[in-house]
């Protein structure tokens, strides 16, 4: 296809998509395109254009776009069925497989979206618990529910606990039952907890919040004061789980929450989420107690498809490998001396902060540890960058965060730094977009 009919595809997608796009995420108009195939690192659009892919569908293509093995297993899969509304060979293998591997994992329940499982897990901590109240971060985001846009894009830092909607539509009872606390102060979220003990029922948390990494004791502080005042702790690793480390968050960190949530890597690309943890919380998702207490309704009628499921398990199976692990961030860790070095050569306060496989690009000067820091960081700048690199055939996230696959080489970084220099030539500090 050509550039005409890749615009008239463009002018397509104005017409009948809300905002020409899928969700919240549009490429600006200078960079639009249309993606037709992907293989392994790289991504191709209509008009047969490359690029090195460092978006990779918002994360879940951990071993690159079309992996053999995943694709083969899906195939097969899909001659066989591709939904039953029961259970299913694959779908008790893979919640084997999560159990096992997640350290709070005694029990699981599938959804389709991390944002139904960040929603299915508050609501089983609040039927345990019988308590309202839940407890997020400034900054951190659960997905698409009214309880999880709650502070999650203030323009100003939040005025603890207030919680302020991220959405119009958003009933203002539901913010009155969202606390708010400043990612990495363990002083006011622990003040907060012992507070509203009463009332909360659950803190969640992204252990690695975006890009931000939790100072040496926040998670512990969290983990002793929720455990001292009876609140369930659960940690949304839909980005962290199987990504940082086999076990993730609670791997790496080593701060064990009640309840997980997970979603994108365990995926493979396909639509599939999990709630899993403690046995007793999830027991609130039994049909079989539907007429006692506490009963929570967890169901969706694609969860647990032998499809996603089955591409799930190829995944999980590659990412068992020896090594994987140090692969996955060998190759971020070249990018990330590599860009700073050259912002610092033409004077620009670049920085790359993150955990292995998951960075962003920040222009500031100072330390990045809290939600506040991040809003005195120059976006416009970070904004020119991604669209610099999309011209030069590398697929960043405006604004947002890179991923790392297994599928990225030596070679995609060194082709990456090679064009970096002249798009940050073309960055700007202090201009508004």
């Amino acid at each position: 296809m050509d550039d005409t009919g890749l615009k008239r595809l463009l002018e397509k997608a104005d017409q009948y998509l809300t905002g020409g796009c899928l969700g919240s995420f549009r490429m600006p108009d200078e960079v639009a395109t249309v993606f037709h195939r992907g293989e392994g690192s790289k991504i191709y659009d209509v008009t047969g254009r490359e690029y090195i892919d460092f978006v990779l569908g918002s994360g879940p293509m951990i071993l690159g776009h079309a992996h053999r093995d995943v694709v083969s297993a899906v195939q097969a899969q899909v001659s066989r069925g591709s939904t039953f509304y029961g259970l299913n060979e694959p779908i008790i293998h893979l919640a084997e497989r999560v159990v096992e591997a997640s350290p709070c994992g005694e029990a699981i329940r599938f959804n389709s979206s991390g944002t139904e499982g960040t929603f299915s897990a508050l609501r089983m901590a609040r039927a345990f618990t019988s308590k309202e109240k839940i407890l997020k971060f400034e900054g951190g985001w659960h997905g698409a529910h009214d309880y999880a846009q709650q502070s999650t894009t203030p323009p100003e830092p939040t005025d603890s606990p207030i919680a302020v909607a991220d959405s119009h539509g958003i009933p203002r009872v539901v913010g009155q039952t969202v606390l708010i606390s400043p990612f990495n102060d363990p002083d006011t979220a622990t003040d907060l907890i012992s507070s509203y003990a009463g009332d909360l029922a659950a803190v969640i948390v992204e252990p690695f919040q975006r890009s931000l990494t939790p100072e040496p004791g926040f998670l512990e502080a969290l983990r002793e004061a929720t455990q001292a005042n009876g609140v369930i702790l659960i940690y949304d690793e839909v980005v962290t789980g199987f990504r940082i480390a086999w076990g993730g968050a609670q791997e790496k960190y080593g701060v064990i929450p009640d309840l997980a949530v997970y979603g994108k890597t365990i995926s493979g690309g396909y639509p599939l989420a999990a709630i899993c943890g403690r046995a007793e919380i999830l027991a609130c998702a039994d049909p079989r107690r539907k007429s006692k207490a506490p009963y929570t309704f967890v169901s969706g009628t694609t969860n647990g498809n032998p499809v996603s499921a089955t591409a799930g398990l190829a995944t999980i199976d590659i990412l068992a490998k020896d090594g994987v692990y140090e692969q996955l961030y060998e190759i971020p860790g070249r990018l990330k001396v590599g860009l700073e070095a050259i912002g610092r050569e033409l004077g620009l306060p670049l920085q790359l902060i993150g955990e292995g496989p998951v960075l962003q690009p920040f222009f500031y000067d100072g330390e990045i540890r809290t939600y506040s820091d991040t809003l005195k960081a120059d976006s416009n700048a970070a904004r020119q960058l991604g669209i610099e690199m999309i011209k030069r055939n590398i697929f960043f996230n405006i604004n947002g965060k890179l991923y790392f696959s297994l599928a990225h080489t030596e070679q995609d970084i060194d082709l990456t730094l090679d064009v970096a220099k002249e798009a940050l030539k073309q960055v700007e500090m202090g201009v508004d977009g």
